[in-house]
């Protein structure tokens, strides 16, 4: 008997956390590779604290947003927040909730690692075309000293629809007239040159097997493969290395009460100048397609536990907390949500 005892102690043991999660919500998101890292992180450990299961697939920004658009998702993830007129596509009113905020780098595959600066000017001439050596005298003045290679500049890019596209294209529409009147802002755009990957870690494997090839990606993703990584001259004419800290310094003081907000080419004097906040999206309203209110309040919970404990998972990510105040919108924005026009918090 006591034999029996200490067997089915130790099955118990095992399988004691599929025991104790039972009857767990499962709640589905799709969007932003740009921050999966993070998510993966923390919707894991979510699942370990309260027993409901998200699962997330990273399709890209784009997706994100076509999915909480179509519901087919009970939350959508972007790094490029929905415009006005996107707006008017939603069935009714949807809310961002900025998670983290991350930095968009640019990195390459050169013979010797070599650490190089890079300026608003000389990136957007390299993803115009325009620049089509590494050894080009205008990237050698940025860099003196750093033997660049006689090699020919292999462009890669996001082929599909993506928030770091956005991001990156944002900047570089406002720092050149060029490449905002001739290929604008936007998850996809018209590439003038280049080879095109899928999602972040798609870019970063092409970068890696093509000599001569730089994109970008979320710094993570460089971290994670240790691939080098270009500081950048900002706005300030400072040189920045993108950093938890200096991505921080690109938020401004002033966020909009809707914490919908672009802070590429800050003027900080230490700040990154290719930085973006992260949001999820959710329907404020969440009495939609035969939805119960548990499985609202699930999702509500889920958001609220993110926005307060998201800042213990980001810095060792490589991401930079969302600022206090901002958290705090978010939180008030989350206990707006209602359920048949009622508030959705018991």
């Amino acid at each position: 008997m006591n034999r029996f005892l200490m067997i089915l102690g130790g099955v118990l043991a095992l399988f004691g956390a599929t025991v104790l999660h039972a009857g767990g919500h499962d709640i589905l998101g799709a969007g932003a590779t740009f921050p999966y890292p993070l998510y993966s992180k923390m919707f894991d450990d979510y699942y370990q604290e309260t027993g409901d299961r998200i699962n997330y697939q990273a399709i890209g920004s784009g997706g994100g947003v076509r999915q909480i658009q179509n519901r087919t998702v009970d939350f959508g993830a972007t790094d490029a927040f929905v415009s006005n007129k996107d707006l008017k596509k939603f069935k009714s009113d949807i809310i961002h909730i900025p998670t983290c905020l991350g930095a968009v780098v640019l990195t390459y595959n050169l013979p010797g690692r070599p650490h190089l600066i890079l300026s608003g000017d000389i990136i957007s001439g390299i993803f115009l075309g325009k620049i089509k050596r590494w050894d080009d005298a205008r990237i050698k003045a940025l860099n003196p000293g750093v033997k660049l290679p006689n090699l020919m500049i292999a462009v890669i890019h996001r082929s599909d629809g993506s928030g770091t596209s956005y991001v990156l294209t944002d900047y570089l529409a406002k720092i050149s007239p060029e490449w905002k009147s001739h290929v604008g802002v936007g998850k996809s755009v018209n590439w003038p040159v280049g080879l095109g990957g899928k999602g972040n870690p798609g870019v970063s494997g092409l970068i890696k097997q093509i000599p001569g090839a730089i994109g970008y990606v979320e710094l993570v993703y460089t971290t994670q493969n240790k691939m080098p990584v270009a500081r950048l001259k900002n706005r300030k004419g400072n040189v920045i290395t993108p950093s938890v800290g200096s991505v921080s310094e690109a938020v401004p003081r002033k966020i909009p009460d809707d914490l919908r907000i672009l802070i590429t080419d800050t003027d900080a004097e230490q700040g990154y100048p290719i930085s973006s906040f992260t949001w999820l999206l959710v329907y404020q309203e969440q009495a939609y397609s035969g939805r119960n209110i548990e499985e609202a309040r699930a999702l509500q919970k889920m958001l609220r536990w993110t926005v307060k404990n998201g800042t213990r998972y980001a810095a060792e990510l490589g991401y930079a907390p969302v600022p206090q105040a901002t958290a705090v919108r978010a939180l008030e924005l989350i206990e707006a949500m209602t359920f048949t026009g009622k508030p959705l918090s018991r």
